[in-house]
């Protein structure tokens, strides 16, 4: 803890602090002091002062939620791929991207869901979508901690791209982030998969993530039916295919890992990959439970996602923690389940998984100032005998009411401080009128 004279921003007054530090400190009646988009001071309640100063009373303060596995834009298309598997859905899917999304209908989306992220609490978002450059514009318009990528297919998908026109536009990656500005993020690069990508052009991925230090994220033993198909091919699993290729020497968070084998399990924590959790979309296209309790024990970082609004239909993560204590108490027992380490996995776990907990995740002198404040005086908050639990199991997205990103506050009293949302509502409502003749 830290004190000088005056601050940028004090959040003052704070019922509840909850770091989610090392130690899993919780703090009363406390204020934090926030100097050039970072926490710079946590202290007793009205022992600092700022320039600018927001009263936190009866209010509950955390690190802002990191979804770690997601596609934005695909919000667009909630509701269009109902009653199907994995198979089914993205037959369904790819018809209909290949007539909506364009760069501009991309950005379009990329800000609905930007905007329906940061109103739930989320501030950062690991987000794998076609034309990066414009889902990035999108959701930075809108504030989000965006981590967008160049994405990789064997084939020219809705985006046209040939493979050599996808590794020259990775090289350029990191000057269009430069450009476009906006919260800092981490180098990533994303192939889809190891079923849209053949192992020859994994490698070339790999070398190419050694040689920008960049991270890697693409979807990994999602269904049963992924992994057979794998087996049919290549006599591996897809982690086989990622170990043998040299992607998990670079730094890698699979999306959704439901389908790991022991063997997978250990290959994947010897390289120290991590998993970002879907429960909602695993459960919805029926794809199976996630291990989470083995995965953590292997010693890999586990974090929770919401997947895309076409397969869990929203971006929210408390439902996502609420799930995945559901189904941790459902494959093991209630006993299994502590309300924390849920919460953890939405905020510092999700930060280790995302390998950016240096900066996010936690409430810690020179982190980012990555916040939410949640509002106490709700009927279904009242009383408080566990706060973990309330987090968990009764906290809802619209109980949040303020969110800071860098110290900016993006949503003041549940709405956007950056855009009109009728006006992003209408624009989405008019561009989808074009899937109705699919």
């Amino acid at each position: 803890m830290s004190s000088k004279d005056s601050y940028d921003l004090v959040i003052d007054d704070i019922d509840w602090l909850i770091t989610c530090d090392s130690q899993n400190r919780v703090y009363r009646n406390y204020s934090i002091g926030i100097d050039r988009g970072l926490i710079a001071a946590i202290e007793p309640a009205r022992s600092l002062t700022g320039r600018k100063h927001f009263s936190a009373h009866k209010q509950l303060i955390a690190p802002g939620l990191i979804n770690s596995h997601t596609h934005l834009a695909m919000s667009l298309l909630r509701g269009w791929a109902e009653g199907v598997n994995l198979d089914g859905f993205l037959k369904r899917v790819w018809a209909a991207e290949g007539a909506l999304m364009d760069p501009e209908t991309c950005q379009l989306g990329s800000e609905l869901g930007a905007l329906e992220a940061l109103l739930s609490g989320t501030t950062t978002a690991l987000d794998m979508y076609f034309n990066p450059e414009s889902t990035h514009r999108g959701a930075r318009r809108l504030g989000l901690r965006h981590i967008a990528a160049p994405i990789f297919f064997d084939f020219p998908g809705l985006d046209s791209m040939q493979w050599n026109e996808r590794i020259e536009f990775a090289r350029k990656w990191p000057q269009i982030v430069e450009e476009i500005g906006g919260p800092w993020i981490p180098l990533y690069l994303m192939p889809h998969s190891t079923y849209t990508d053949s192992p020859e052009h994994l490698e070339e991925v790999a070398g190419l993530a050694k040689e920008l230090g960049s991270s890697i994220h693409l979807h990994v033993s999602e269904s049963e039916a992924e992994n057979k198909d794998i087996y049919k091919r290549y006599q591996k699993s897809p982690v086989e295919i990622l170990a043998e290729s040299g992607i998990l020497q670079n730094h890698t968070i699979y999306g959704h890992g439901v389908h790991l084998s022991d063997s997978d399990i250990k290959i994947s924590a010897d390289h120290g990959a991590s998993v970002g959790h879907c429960p909602g979309s695993n459960l919805k296209l029926g794809s199976g439970i996630a291990d989470i309790k083995k995965l953590q024990q292997s010693g890999l970082h586990v974090g929770l996602g919401t997947d895309g609004c076409s397969s869990s239909n929203d971006l929210d993560m408390w439902q996502a923690m609420r799930m995945a204590a559901h189904l941790l108490a459902f494959k093991h027992s209630p006993a299994d389940v502590n309300a924390a380490e849920i919460f953890h996995m939405a905020t510092i776990g999700g930060a280790k998984a995302l390998g950016i907990d240096h900066l996010v995740g936690s409430v810690e002198i020179g982190k980012a100032a990555d916040l939410i404040a949640i509002n106490l005086v709700k009927p279904h908050l009242t009383p408080i005998h566990d706060i973990f639990a309330l987090l968990i199991f009764a906290v809802g997205r619209s109980d949040v009411a303020d969110v800071y990103i860098d110290g900016e506050i993006v949503v003041k009293n549940g709405s956007s401080t950056r855009v009109d949302h009728q006006e992003i509502m209408d624009r989405v409502n008019s561009r989808v009128l074009d899937l109705k003749n699919l």
